[in-house]
């Protein structure tokens, strides 16, 4: 993929080796993801083959009463099952069958695995081929694993997509796509900046409609907007796609750089995207600036669990004013992460990997002022007087673009402001 670079290369900064961890893991599996994929999609459904749990899981985290009848769905796995003692393709087709009897609306179905489904060896990728031929014509059914066997839950969205790229047509003329779920609003109003940079054709992937999907070419110009698509990037530059390579557009200063390279690689001038930027980056510093009086020499620790670390880290230290502790990643590609590794303060201490009970010594030792972690740690280091942020609450909120800045930079000054306000000392 190095052939594909399309804007400068930074030096990495003075960072120290960073921390290789393998252990006890703390994170939510890749199901959690389909909590947003399926706001995102209308058209499409997601049946997950598992257990109990897996269905508990998404109902819970998506806060959705299933008589609403959303767009996801679970395909439980019982004992007979699990033990071998009935065939759960046959009982696969059935209820496909009745979803979509029941569904005529859905046009795209997301097979997704499970721990449980990958333990038993089901073939959902055959299932798939299987029900396609049952159901031509009427719906396309994908497959993708969300099992939290070896992943993180950010990696189920890179899975969707990967599934759906397949089926991209090809398309050799120029155009900006943009891939990872954004917020409606938001990507609207990104579109329409890009459009005011003179960049004419501008996708999205995913699609609001997953049967609208775009083209993909020699003449593609890809831009991640968010940091967790290596499998999605990898593939889409097989299809002949031109990755950009920029930081991500988390506050003000990296979404600027985010379109800037954008607009770099369609050679636009600097004039041009200084009149669009400039008076938006001044408006977005200025609203900044209240959250940064909160923030600023405060000690920061993240802990591996939704891969936006690094970014996050970067937009804290340098335009928050945060004192990096630590920032753990649980996978780190150092390709996608270049422009963000540049830009970190030297000395940055990163891990990559999580082995639970070794980071919560080393935060515990340290005595950050906040910590960035996983729900199920949350409550126990807030026990232990230390502030905290749930990092899925950054997945679920429109935290990118420059007019977003001071809303993300206030998801992390809430919780020492709350802290603050409990404090009787």
């Amino acid at each position: 993929m190095a052939s594909s670079i399309a804007t400068r290369s930074s030096a990495a900064p003075d960072l120290p080796p960073p921390l290789k961890e393998s252990g006890q893991r703390e994170v939510f599996c890749g199901l959690t993801s389909i909590v947003w994929l399926h706001r995102r999609m209308p058209d499409a459904f997601f049946l997950v083959v598992g257990s109990r749990t897996c269905a508990h899981l998404i109902q819970s985290a998506a806060g959705v009463m299933i008589f609403a009848e959303p767009r996801f769905g679970t395909a439980i796995l019982g004992e007979r099952d699990l033990a071998g003692l009935a065939d759960a393709n046959e009982e696969l087709d059935r209820l496909v069958a009745q979803l979509l009897e029941r569904r005529p609306e859905i046009r795209t179905l997301f097979l997704v695995g499970s721990c449980p489904s990958e333990v038993i060896k089901l073939d959902l990728a055959k299932a798939a081929e299987r029900l396609n031929r049952q159901h031509a014509g009427r719906v396309m059914v994908l497959n993708y694993s969300g099992s939290g066997i070896e992943t993180t839950f950010t990696q189920g969205e890179d899975g969707a997509l990967q599934a759906l790229i397949p089926l991209m047509p090809a398309s050799s003329a120029q155009q900006l796509l943009i891939v990872g779920t954004l917020a409606d609003a938001v990507e609207d109003r990104l579109i329409g900046l890009f459009h005011k940079l003179g960049i004419e054709r501008v996708a999205s992937l995913p699609p609001r409609r997953s049967t609208e999907l775009p083209a993909v070419g020699p003449g593609t110009k890809l831009l991640l907007a968010q940091p967790f698509l290596s499998g999605t990037a990898r593939a889409l530059v097989d299809r002949g796609a031109e990755l950009i390579r920029a930081p991500y557009p988390f506050g003000v200063e990296g979404s600027r750089d985010w379109m800037a390279a954008a607009a770099a690689a369609f050679g636009i001038a600097p004039a041009q995207v200084a009149a669009v930027l400039d008076p938006l980056v001044e408006r977005g510093r200025r609203a900044l600036a209240p959250q940064r009086e909160t923030l600023a020499g405060k000690r920061l620790f993240l802990l591996p669990d939704s891969q936006l670390e690094i970014p996050l880290a970067r937009f804290l230290s340098r335009e928050c004013g945060m004192e990096l502790v630590e920032v753990g990643t649980p996978y780190l590609d150092r390709q996608l992460m270049a422009e963000e590794l540049a830009l970190l303060p030297a000395g940055t201490q990163l891990s990559e990997g999580q082995h639970v009970d070794n980071q919560l010594l080393r935060v515990r030792e340290q005595r950050p002022d906040l910590v960035v972690c996983g729900l199920g740690l949350a409550n126990p280091l807030e026990a232990e007087g230390m502030a905290t942020k749930w990092s899925i609450e950054l997945v679920f909120s429109p935290i990118h673009g420059i007019d977003q800045a001071a809303d993300l930079a206030e998801l992390f000054a809430r919780p020492l402001r709350r802290r603050s306000a409990l404090s009787f000392a």
